[in-house]
């Protein structure tokens, strides 16, 4: 069926308004020194390209320019309005500017009254209003917006900011000022700036939205005080991400407050460690300082790509060189070591009496050619990534010259290069000629040592991102049922901490390997169970009151005898009762002694973040659990290269290396375990802690010794893994059909590793089905389309590839998506076949497994768009329930609708 293809289209989003308007008002524009409506529209009027007006009952003329008395008197259309009025007055002015078609407002108001929850309630109202008037809203409290490349500097700040390619978006107006001016100083440039305010309508994620797909922006600066819907944040991060560097600066990285009543897990793990490793996986550079976020702006301001994280250091000073190597160490950056063809490249341009070593010191007598061949030198070396070039103004060097002559030999370099020209007068031109040159330089080694550092973040963080794994990375099933029957038991017996053996029960249907543990009501009992298991043996107490069993002196190890474990339960159930009085003691546990002679103990934990949801811990465990610093958390899902990763960072990998006196730990045990404590995280949105303390491991194998776990009502109806900050792949989407010829197809959501498959698939379109599918004359798809279509946020939307076999290499046939709408109750979708397999049915089986996946995702409707003359396939529509309607804004084209 030639044409049996979908136009994909979404609405034009009203970024658009608010960024490239056509005409601009603003409403409280005034001549009144030093007020937000004078400065924003004096800005306006001296740079702004569009239509302007002023708009205020009060004034006839606003800076020698016609006022009108409100939005509805202005005769023209008007895109944008900047609203700079008291606080009670703009729910009616929004309704006012929705009348007259505005698209977008950015609210400069805050709350009419100090007190938080009146503020809130003007936002909500705020909201409202805006919904029902169509108007979007930036804001409010916030400073404004700028897109300098327009002259739209519709901001509270009287600051000049230079065109350039980065975006700047804040939630502090304080914060945005500063680098904005120190922006300035430095000659970086910005395609949009946006100061956010409460960001009560727009929030940080749509404008990331925007931003990933802006061709006026190569990176994005974010400055972020709190994130609101973690999901939504970390979905438009990671696309933003996967097309740009992103670097978030983010306060507050030290909370107060303690609960005692907690876990290991829930008190190890601080919101801010969860945000780390929440950017980390998106892709995005975490920095913690102003001074790094201007690096990190000088760095993106010169449009060099990181490349790698292996750094090279030249200067003509040993003590610049070793602070930078200090600071180098202190951050985790990697010292380059140089190849033997640089070695010997360096001994026949360097004095003798050089040492040819990384920091690499060219000597005080250093000139501007040294420096250059030096430079060049690390730069062309493969097992370098880059080069920060440290020059200190000692009585014979001159700074001028060789900062000239390393800008002529940087216009050509792919790595990136850093210049740090220490000192300040016998300097000052020389940074001014990196600047202009846009060759990145700072003032400090440590600075640049920095700003190689964000590169080297960048290009890990990468990595990390193009990992998307499903909910299970390993074969064996886990027992699902009987987990939740588990879960279930304690939830209606109105607890919601497990026992010992529920706890233990629950780790083993997900194949996690426990020590066998049996309950004794009686001393008697417990005689019984511990001849069984035979001696040595392990006692607790039982019950479900007492968190921390050896805090309520509930456990003696190492019994050796049958009067042992009777002394040892009567002492138990003594000594709990005296501690903890008003506890239920329901008996004690009885499990062997486990003593492997090489064994290490660890801690491996899920707690839930209040704003990210599960999230995966990993230290060391027993008696070491306090002792040995540095837990390390990780979101879920994990595969086994991201768990590779985790277990990198973790301090506690030191002991389980190999020494003299006992062999490494079976690391891949290990990480079948951290997989299945991932699966459970994903599997079990009941899980509210889970503490596997000890997890006993040593060359053969990990047993856990004890385990907790607290539970929480999790609501029926949710969609599934909507309890994660990411979405697993939906691996459980995959499904297999056979066509009438007997083909048989893979029908599976896409991967990033279908790149190729992907460009080979639209190539093979014909020009017909192409333009269909595009809306033109497209060939092949780009490198950034490539990677709009290949890399996913499963939670917004699905992509399906169908695939199949011919002559034993695997080609896709048709490929399916929709992307749900922004206010999460339907979605827009597409969908095309490749030409040679129309008309077999699978356009119908490919519409059919696109609409399960919708209704999974408790969508309402489904929308698509079909050109007028394909009357196969609005016949097919009408066959599958699609009701079919005229678009309004092309007649030949026909709108189909789903109801889910």
């Amino acid at each position: 069926m030639k044409g049996q293809n979908f136009l994909f289209s979404m609405e034009p989003t009203v970024y658009n308004a608010i960024f490239a308007p056509q005409s601009v008002a603003v409403i409280g524009a005034s001549d009144c020194p030093n007020s937000a409506g004078s400065l924003i529209y004096k800005n306006l009027l001296d740079e702004y390209q569009g239509k302007l007006y002023a708009v205020n009952p009060n004034h006839a003329l606003v800076h020698g320019t016609r006022s009108y008395a409100s939005i509805g008197e202005v005769s023209g259309p008007v895109d944008a309005v900047v609203i700079a009025t008291r606080a009670e007055r703009v729910p009616a002015i929004i309704e006012a500017c929705g009348r007259h078609g505005v698209k977008g407002a950015v609210v400069l108001s805050s709350g009419p009254d100090a007190g938080q929850a009146f503020d809130r309630k003007f936002e909500q109202q705020l909201i409202g209003v805006g919904r029902k008037s169509g108007v979007r809203i930036i804001g409010p409290n916030g400073m404004g917006i700028m897109r300098p490349a327009i002259g739209l500097n519709a901001a509270y700040t009287n600051v000049k900011v230079r065109a350039g390619q980065i975006a700047l978006v804040c939630q502090s107006d304080a914060l945005c000022s500063a680098v904005l001016d120190c922006a300035q100083a430095n000659n970086i440039g910005f395609s949009s700036v946006m100061s956010l305010g409460a960001a009560s309508d727009i929030d940080i994620a749509e404008t990331l939205d925007f931003l990933s797909t802006d061709s006026a922006t190569d990176s994005i600066m974010l400055y972020l005080e709190g994130v609101r819907d973690a999901r939504r944040f970390m979905s438009a991060l990671s696309a933003a991400s996967r097309a740009k560097a992103v670097v978030v600066l983010k306060a507050g990285r030290h909370a107060s407050g303690s609960n005692d009543d907690i876990t290991h897990s829930g008190a190890i793990v601080g919101t801010d460690a969860v945000f780390e490793s929440a950017i980390r996986r998106a892709g995005a550079v975490r920095i913690d300082t102003l001074n790094q976020f201007f690096a990190a702006a000088k760095t993106l301001s010169t449009r060099i790509k990181p490349r790698g994280s292996k750094l090279a250091v030249i200067t003509n000073g040993n003590g610049p060189g070793m602070m930078a190597a200090d600071r180098a160490m202190d951050t985790g950056v990697a010292m380059a070591k140089f190849s033997a063809p640089t070695i010997d490249k360096l001994r026949g341009l360097l004095p003798a009496q050089v040492k040819l070593a990384n920091p690499l010191d060219i000597q005080g007598d250093a000139d501007a050619e040294r420096f250059v061949a030096a430079t060049q030198a690390a730069l062309d070396d493969p097992e370098v990534d880059g080069v920060l070039t440290i020059f200190s103004p000692l009585r014979t060097a001159q700074a001028l010259q060789t900062a000239e002559a390393i800008i002529r030999m940087a216009k050509n370099r792919v790595k990136p290069l850093l210049c740090c020209w220490m000192g300040d007068c016998q300097v000052m031109d020389s940074r001014q000629a990196f600047v202009e040159a846009r060759v990145p330089s700072v003032r400090t080694p440590e600075a640049g040592v920095d700003a190689f550092g964000f590169t080297a973040d960048y290009e890990r963080n990468q990595q990390l991102l193009l990992q998307l794994p499903p909910a299970s990375s390993v074969a064996e099933a886990p027992a699902l049922e009987s987990a939740r029957l588990i879960i279930e038991g304690a939830l209606a017996d109105g607890r919601s901490v497990l026992s010992e053996v529920e706890s233990k029960a629950l780790l083993a249907t997900f194949h996690i390997p426990v020590v066998a543990t049996s309950v004794a009501r009686s001393a008697n009992e417990a005689l019984a169970i511990a001849a069984q298991l035979k001696f040595p043996v392990v006692m607790k107490v039982y019950s479900r009151d007492i968190t921390h069993k050896s805090a309520a002196h509930g456990v003696r190890l190492n019994i050796l005898t049958p009067q042992e474990v009777k002394s040892a339960y009567n002492d138990i159930i003594a000594e709990t009762a005296r501690v903890a009085p008003g506890a239920r003691i329901d008996g004690v546990t009885v499990q062997p002694m486990v003593t492997w002679e090489h064994s290490r103990e660890l801690m491996l934990g899920i707690a839930r973040d209040e704003l990210f949801g599960p999230v995966i811990t990993l230290g060391a465990g027993g008696e070491l659990t306090e002792l040995i610093g540095g837990h390390v958390v990780s979101l879920p899902p994990l595969n086994r290269f991201l768990v590779g990763k985790f277990i990198a960072r973790a301090p506690v990998t030191r002991i389980l290396k190999a020494t003299l006196d006992r062999p490494a730990a079976h690391m891949a045990a290990l990480e079948d375990t951290l997989l299945r404590v991932s699966e459970m995280a994903c599997e079990l949105p009941w899980l509210s802690e889970m503490d596997i303390n000890p997890l006993l491991i040593d060359a053969n194998g990990v047993l856990a010794l004890d385990a907790r776990v607290v539970v929480h009502d999790a609501p029926p109806h949710l969609p599934r893994y909507s309890h994660m900050a990411i979405h697993p792949y939906p691996a459980h989407l995959e499904s297999r059909w056979q066509m009438a010829d007997g083909t048989n197809v893979l029908i599976r959501p896409v991967r990033p590793e279908d790149a190729e498959l992907e460009h080979t698939f639209v190539e093979r379109l014909s020009d017909q089905t192409r333009y269909f599918r595009f809306l033109g004359a497209l060939k092949s798809l780009t490198p950034g389309m490539l990677l709009r279509f290949t890399q996913y946020d499963y939670d917004r939307e699905l992509a399906l590839a169908a695939v199949t076999k011919v002559d034993s290499r695997e080609i896709e046939i048709g490929a399916a998506r929709f992307v749900t709408n922004p206010d999460g109750t339907g979605c827009e979708f597409a969908i095309v076949i490749a030409d040679e397999w129309q008309t077999r049915g699978l356009g119908t089986r490919l519409m059919a497994v696109l609409i399960d996946a919708a209704r999974q995702k408790k969508l309402q409707t489904m929308v698509g768009e079909v050109l007028g003359n394909n009357a196969v396939m609005l016949k097919l529509m009408a066959s599958m329930g699609f009701t079919v309607s005229t678009s309004k804004e092309d007649p030949g084209i026909k709108v189909v609708n789903y109801a889910l």
